[in-house]
């Protein structure tokens, strides 16, 4: 190879390295900060890798901006990497009120608005993992969720792939994207596909009440100090709220 080829390839090289997706962790969510003082399950600084690099361009745009400002007022002069941040700390808030931060959160509900039959596994609805999702979900969503593995293992065994934080993470942000995207429904809205994420339920206020501390960039006032035992008492109703309302 000459030495202008040579050039040439790290010139390419140099700009594929200037282009590369950037992440930066997220600051824990106040159920994070507490599981950790109490010795519980709490959110791994992995799965921020994985939900900013799921994250797709539409969601890093202006169009979202009106929809997260009530979380993060300065989304849109914000750079991709910031952006993508608040994203890794929206979706810690989103597992924190529905599964705990526990990747292994398996809720089957008996409500009849909510406990149909899954058209994949053909019995009752489970919701599963960090998001609380079912195997219908990963087909209507293209994820990657492997029913037909999965069935031969035992009821509550970990290495379902349902469980598996980075297939229900990604799953998560698919499902999201289909709704404020794709359906350009508002990220709040009665009809979210996450109870947490309707207004006006209980689940809503225990996401709301995790989404105080976003990263920095987002410019929200400082949050209030939270208690130990407040914060506890919270989140455990929060969890029969969930249960209660998916």
């Amino acid at each position: 190879m000459g030495a202008l080829q040579t050039l040439a390839v790290a010139a390419l090289l140099l700009a594929a390295t200037g282009f590369a997706q950037q992440t930066k962790p997220a600051p824990a969510t106040p159920i994070d900060a507490k599981k950790a003082d109490l010795g519980g399950k709490v959110w791994n600084p992995d799965w921020d890798v994985i939900v900013e690099k799921a994250i797709p361009p539409a969601m890093l745009s202006p169009a979202v901006s009106h929809d997260v400002a009530r979380f993060c007022p300065r989304f849109a002069s914000m750079d991709d990497t910031d952006k993508r941040a608040f994203w890794a700390y929206f979706f810690q808030a989103l597992a924190g009120a529905e599964a705990g931060l526990n990747p292994r959160t398996r809720v089957r509900h008996h409500e009849p608005e909510v406990a149909k039959i899954d058209k994949v596994t053909g019995v009752a609805v489970r919701s599963e993992g960090l998001l609380q999702l079912s195997y219908e979900d990963g087909k209507l969503y293209g994820c990657d969720f492997n029913w037909e593995a999965d069935r031969k293992l035992p009821p509550n065994s970990p290495d379902k792939s349902i469980l598996q934080p980075k297939n229900n993470l990604e799953c998560g942000v698919e499902v999201l994207n289909h709704q404020i995207i794709d359906q350009h429904k508002p990220l709040l809205t009665r009809t979210a596909y996450w109870s947490t994420l309707q207004p006006g339920r209980m689940s809503y206020r225990v996401f709301a009440k995790q989404m105080t501390n976003p990263p920095a960039a987002c410019g929200l006032h400082a949050p209030t100090p939270v208690k130990k035992a407040a914060t506890t008492e919270t989140v455990a109703e929060g969890a029969k709220a969930t249960q209660a309302t998916r």
